[in-house]
């Protein structure tokens, strides 16, 4: 659950998730050097996540991860174990096709069709092309789904 709330509140993929320890998340902000870019990240919590995070973290040391695996001393889960967590909750509410890579698509998704500005969002997944961020949430499809759906010979 707090694995999928982290997901779709923040953005950030997988790699970046699955690292993250208690102190990574006791302030407002997630601060981290993404793994696929190297470039640095600061996220602000919503004041959701931020309740939910805070109840969860309570009985966990700071050097604690997040997510951690039961093997080993204080290792995180692999993504491949986040696939899995993912895609049988999915299947639960008879879900398909969803991998850890939703969560992200997700946040985008949500974060366009409620502002609009696809440029913030563009800077936010650190994508060079505002083509590329609406291809890779899906908004173009849906605009060619609906202009199907009107379209008449």
């Amino acid at each position: 659950y707090i694995l999928f709330l982290l997901g779709i509140n923040t953005g950030l993929r997988i790699s970046d998730i699955l690292p993250l320890k208690v102190r990574d998340v006791e302030g407002w902000y997630i601060t981290i050097r993404e793994k696929k870019t190297k470039k640095n990240k600061r996220i602000k919590m919503t004041s959701e996540l931020k309740k939910v995070l805070r109840d969860y973290i309570l009985d966990k040391g700071k050097n604690e991860y997040l997510f951690k695996s039961r093997k080993g001393k204080n290792k995180p889960i692999t993504r491949a174990a986040a696939y899995i967590i993912l895609n049988e909750a999915a299947r639960e509410f008879g879900l398909e096709s969803i991998g850890t890579h939703s969560l992200r698509k997700t946040f985008g998704y949500m974060f366009y069709k409620q502002f609009k500005d696809v440029a913030a969002l563009q800077e936010i997944f650190n994508h060079t092309d505002p083509k590329v961020t609406l291809r890779y949430i899906g908004i173009n499809q849906d605009n060619l789904d609906g202009m199907m759906k009107k379209f008449k010979v």
